[in-house]
């Protein structure tokens, strides 16, 4: 894939505007980025900024009202609704501030998740999910409910199930907005070493100088608008 000045993601001239009734509402105006592969982006704002937004169309679950978002030298808006999806399922991991796991099913099924999409055996799909756990330090939890688990623990399978599939691009929206110090410190390490030792681009949205503070490069969202 041919990729302007090595960068993995290639944002020009992007707009967003959402409606409410006969209102229209700008949330970007204009944005250009590159980012390049292993590189660690942190999105800082106040709220209402955008930096959702952004990252929402980084990942291809929303589409721009004009401009070009380009990801691994393929453009995002030329993609109907079911290729975004494949698209998305194949390069994109998601980490959210909720975690978003699935109460009835344990750690292992909800890392297991997203390798139920793909053509995968069942012996290989096993291999990963412990793979996943492994790396996040949750092995030995992986029969556990998440009602069993601590708010870290849950967080931390969270980021399993977002690497499981070994995705392009991991995007991180607040990831550590709901834990207490201790708990945000560790699934930030760990978030630096996925970076550091696995080489996975990251893109963070965060309101915490600390969190923004662990990634290589910090840009600030204002009134829908990009500056360092």
């Amino acid at each position: 894939m041919n990729q302007e000045n090595g960068a993995l993601i290639r944002i020009r001239d992007l707009h967003k505007v959402y409606h409410r009734d006969r209102i229209e509402i700008p949330v970007l105006a204009g944005i250009h980025l590159d980012v390049k592969r292993g590189e660690f982006l942190a999105l800082m704002g106040p709220s209402g900024s955008g930096k959702s937004t952004l990252l929402n169309l980084i990942a291809g679950i929303d589409r721009p009202t004009r401009g070009e978002v380009v990801v691994g030298g393929e453009s995002l808006g030329a993609m109907n609704g079911s290729r975004l999806a494949a698209w998305r399922a194949r390069h994109v991991g998601f980490i959210f501030q909720m975690y978003n796991l699935i109460p009835v099913l344990t750690a292992y099924q909800n890392v297991e998740l997203p390798l139920l999409l793909t053509r995968l055996s069942a012996k290989d799909r096993a291999a990963r999910v412990r793979l996943a756990l492994s790396l996040v330090g949750l092995e030995p939890r992986e029969k556990h409910y998440p009602r069993a688990l601590s708010g870290g623990e849950e967080q931390r399978v969270a980021i399993a199930r977002a690497i499981v599939a070994d995705p392009t691009l991991l995007v991180a929206d607040e990831p550590t907005g709901d834990l207490d110090s201790r708990n945000a410190d560790e699934i930030l390490t760990l978030l630096t070493r996925l970076n550091r030792e696995m080489g996975k681009t990251i893109v963070m949205v965060t309101h915490d100088p600390h969190a923004a503070a662990r990634a290589h490069l910090t840009l600030h969202l204002d009134k829908g608008v990009l500056s360092a």
